[in-house]
């Protein structure tokens, strides 16, 4: 591990300073994804900023009727907060879906949304890799890809990005908060807080340089029935193969609206627009689902070895959108 220094902030625009005053310097909360970069001296940071003692831990009721959650609330809380349970379902599933329980218990909101790619290449500093060294290659085009995006990739990187969390928020139209280092805020919508790789992969936000997330805020719950269905390996501590998070409101027979986000397929959590408006008024059942699935996977290319993930995503689609209206 490289050397560095250490500060813990005392305010939220002085650890927007802090950071923006140093070009390398990095935000710290629970470190579950960071130290181990930093060990790996794939992330070498001059200067750590410690966020973690900031009052942004808890969760609020927002005048419009949904919430606020404070990003440095931990993803166990989260998780087991009565309001997330009874309201947004999918959220505690998502989160319950992902990663241990120690884990969960240190990991911070923010930090679970701002996690880097699990991509093997991008750990092993041996191998080539655009998201780690920009103009060095991508080594899983040709290689191991297994895991890796079919949909929203490209020539340059085809990693995928890790979060359960970031696809139920996406699925639920949350938007993020952030605080910049003059002092002035801004609102992102989730969908637009990561970006595609083109051909700058190691570019993954829109967030500046000492722009720091300061909490994540829900609309009012969604009516209807919202479901978390993860693909995996393993039961447990396992990323991705696939994920689909889907709200479905039904008006009698037919589906009023739906909202599906798909995840372990692309370079950021996927919402499904295409598959969305097809099933807009269609009746609940097959082929409306079918035709939806292939709608959201029609522009998807595989690479060899995770050429199973378009069917499987299909299937992940069909079975999710058929559990979610049997209980709307």
């Amino acid at each position: 591990m490289q050397p560095f220094t250490y500060e813990r902030a005392g305010s939220v625009r002085a650890a927007a300073a802090a950071v923006a005053a140093k070009p390398e310097a990095k935000f710290i909360s629970g470190g579950t994804n960071l130290l181990d970069l930093m060990k790996l001296e794939i992330e070498r940071p001059t200067h750590l900023v410690d966020i973690s003692r900031l009052p942004l831990d808890r969760i609020e009721e927002t005048p419009e009727g949904g919430l606020r959650i404070g990003a440095q609330v931990r993803n166990s809380d989260l998780a087991a907060d009565l309001r997330v349970r009874s309201r947004y379902p999918v959220l505690s599933q998502a989160l319950l879906a992902g990663a241990s329980g120690q884990i969960r218990n240190k990991a911070s909101t923010a930090g679970n949304l701002l996690q880097r790619t699990r991509c093997p290449y991008f750990y092993d500093r041996n191998m080539p890799c655009n998201k780690r060294e920009p103009g060095s290659g991508c080594a899983a085009l040709e290689g191991f890809n297994r895991m890796h995006a079919v949909l929203g990739a490209s020539e340059a990187c085809i990693a995928v990005h890790p979060s359960d969390l970031a696809v139920a928020m996406a699925a639920l139209d949350a938007e993020v908060e952030t605080s910049l280092p003059e002092g002035t805020t801004r609102t992102i919508p989730i969908v637009d807080l990561h970006r595609l790789p083109a051909s700058t992969p190691h570019v993954e936000t829109t967030l500046g340089h000492g722009e720091m997330i300061t909490a994540v805020t829900l609309p009012p719950p969604p009516s209807g029935r919202q479901l978390y269905r993860k693909v995996r390996d393993r039961a447990s501590y396992a990323f991705a193969l696939v994920s689909v998070a889907a709200v479905v409101e039904k008006n009698g027979v037919r589906i009023r609206r739906a909202r599906i986000a798909m995840g372990g397929v692309a370079p950021k959590p996927w919402r499904t627009l295409e598959a969305e408006y097809v099933l807009a008024g269609a009746e609940a059942a097959d082929p409306a689902f079918s035709e939806a699935a292939e709608s959201a996977l029609a522009g998807a290319v595989g690479r060899g070895s995770n050429d199973f993930k378009i069917p499987l995503a299909k299937r992940t689609i069909r079975q999710t959108l058929a559990a979610a209206v049997e209980d709307a």
